[in-house]
């Protein structure tokens, strides 16, 4: 293999690595992976063949479907001190969701795209099923990326919008003038909103968290029915989901810190 065919092995076993978390708890046949990376199935059989020998992925030989392997667990548990924030960002999401009767979710930036990683049921009996643990989407869809997008730095955002063409997979309200104007909003108010643009029906709210370095490197989101995001009412949401991020923003960096909290 030459030193220009590397990079892109690396990019095509990254690809099917996502898409076997994304398949995750029930995972995926070969010919599924295929389809969710876009590769050959040939060469996504020969990846994961690669990938199960270094213990990154499994296979279940009665059923033939793959999942995500022991190996990226024990990298995971690793590095959890430095990347995971779900135990101090827990009691958060409950006490967002407590109040709000919503739920609410906690969501982390990587590279162009979100990855919900907590998630915390509301009280109300009717709920929005868009967002759910393990999750990917880009970044400017839905609340939480598009609050993640509204904080980066103009340039970062001009070259994202450049490089993305989200209309194709996400439909016109996500034309880059209507996405540019709702970061507008978004910077407006601290908060984003994505009035159901998803899903029919189904609303959502976020607030950005940031890493100390100042970088919006999470977001906090709540989602529900229409009905329950009247104007008045998102007003408070948003007061509320502003106060809970500030809350967790400053968890973060007394922990970074090393003081105690």
């Amino acid at each position: 293999m030459d030193d220009q065919q590397k990079p892109q092995v690396i990019r095509r076993a990254t690809a099917l690595l996502r898409a076997l978390a994304a398949a995750e708890p029930k995972g995926a046949s070969t010919s599924e992976l295929a389809s969710a990376t876009g590769l050959a199935r040939p060469t996504v059989h020969r990846l994961l063949t690669t990938l199960a020998d270094e213990g990154l992925a499994d296979r279940d030989h009665r059923s033939g479907r793959w999942s995500i392997g022991p190996e990226l667990y024990l990298l995971g548990s690793l590095s959890a001190s430095r990347y995971d924030i779900v135990d101090i960002a827990r009691p958060v999401l409950r006490d967002l969701a407590r109040t709000t009767g919503e739920s609410t979710f906690l969501s982390v930036r990587r590279g162009d795209e979100t990855v919900c990683v907590a998630a915390e049921e509301g009280s109300f009996p009717l709920r929005s099923h868009v967002l759910h643990v393990g999750i990917r989407l880009p970044l400017g869809v839905a609340s939480a990326g598009l609050v993640i997008l509204a904080h980066l730095p103009p340039h970062d955002v001009a070259d994202y919008l450049d490089r993305v063409q989200l209309t194709e997979a996400w439909g016109s309200p996500h034309a880059r003038d209507e996405v540019t104007e709702r970061l507008e909003r978004t910077r407006e108010t601290g908060y984003s909103l994505n009035p159901g643009l998803l899903v029919e029906g189904s609303w959502g709210m976020g607030a950005a968290v940031f890493d100390h370095r100042d970088e919006p490197a999470w977001a906090l989101s709540i989602t529900g029915v229409e009905s329950r995001f009247g104007v008045d009412r998102r007003a408070h949401l948003g007061e509320l989901l502003l106060l809970e991020a500030h809350r967790l923003t400053r968890a973060l960096r007394l922990r970074h810190s090393g003081r105690p909290e």
